[in-house]
């Protein structure tokens, strides 16, 4: 047999209508309810919000300082490398480059080249304000995205403290409710055994 036969027709909103058998647990735990709903939708969508923002702006931050620079490979880059199995471990590789930066300092640095590429083949580097090496900067369509995916998550994982606070705190009023049943039923189970015969 469904549980629903057991607990009657589904009425919305009964927490908050008036009905004399409504006891002040029952009122509690509406407001506990609406609280934690509440907190949850507000504080994910306002902490999801601005970890997107803050990550978006720092994105933004590196795409305005880090600059392109013409790096030369200082010396013969290895061919590839063939795997255990036969077929070639790729096609690119660490070599040693030098760049000037626009002091007029030259810099040398690690970068991933084309394999068997000879010394003087220029490559494409990344540097921050310094000179030094850095990644390439997420693009604007990037930045977007991982603001994007780091703010849901960011979101989710803020509003779920409120929904698991409220859930808690909503267990624990049915716990004290049960309770309540408990000593009401027996109190009042005996007299309704002695009408009853």
């Amino acid at each position: 047999m469904p549980l629903q036969a057991f607990r009657g027709p589904r009425v919305w909103l009964w927490r908050w209508r008036r009905n004399p058998l409504k006891r002040r647990a029952d009122t509690v735990e509406a407001w506990v309810l609406l609280g934690a709903c509440l907190g949850t939708v507000l504080a994910g969508v306002a902490a999801g919000l601005a970890a997107a923002r803050t990550v978006g702006h720092a994105l933004a931050r590196e795409r305005a300082e880090r600059r392109p620079a013409v790096a030369r490979v200082t010396g013969q880059v290895p061919g590839p490398r063939a795997a255990a199995s036969g077929t070639p471990a790729g096609d690119r590789g660490w070599a040693t480059v030098r760049w000037t930066v626009p002091d007029g300092s030259a810099h040398t640095g690690q970068a991933w080249v084309a394999a068997g590429a000879p010394a003087g083949t220029p490559v494409t580097v990344w540097t921050d304000p310094q000179g030094r090496l850095v990644t390439r900067p997420a693009s604007p369509a990037q930045a977007r995205l991982g603001a994007g995916l780091v703010g849901g998550l960011v979101g989710v994982a803020a509003g779920g403290v409120p929904c698991l606070m409220g859930l808690a705190l909503h267990g624990r009023l049915e716990r004290y409710r049960m309770r309540q049943w408990d000593a009401e039923w027996a109190r009042l189970g005996p007299q309704w055994r002695r009408t009853a015969g």
